[in-house]
């Protein structure tokens, strides 16, 4: 954002709406509106915005990535072993159930057993 040229008031934005609209396209940075000298309101077009969501997104999951690693690194949390082991206990999935649960043991409309892949 270039605070010389990025920021305007209100009152320019509203009969210059076109041109304004075209500026945050072509830059694709947001503008800050002013009302009475004070910045209120920050205006961007849709693709530049969600840049930022997604930007957002993807710096929160890092964040977790990295206190998950910190977590484990101070000995808490579990294994993955007995992370589904509690999920079974949780969920009540005998320890032998494989992938597709009740689906591997359907019959098809044919009257012959499914195979499971």
């Amino acid at each position: 954002m270039n605070l010389t040229r990025d920021i305007d008031s209100l009152t320019y934005f509203k009969p210059n709406t076109s041109e304004v609209v075209r500026q945050l396209k072509a830059t694709g940075h947001p503008m800050v509106l002013t009302v009475n000298g004070k910045a209120e309101i920050v205006v961007q077009n849709a693709a530049s915005y969600q840049r930022l969501l997604d930007l957002v997104e993807r710096a929160e999951a890092v964040a977790g990535i990295k206190r998950g690693l910190k977590s484990m690194q101070r000995g808490e949390g579990v294994t993955a072993e007995n992370a589904f082991g509690q999920l079974r206990t949780k969920h009540g999935i005998p320890r032998d159930a494989r992938r597709g649960g009740a689906a591997t043991k359907a019959k098809a409309t044919d009257g012959t057993r499914m195979k499971h892949g």
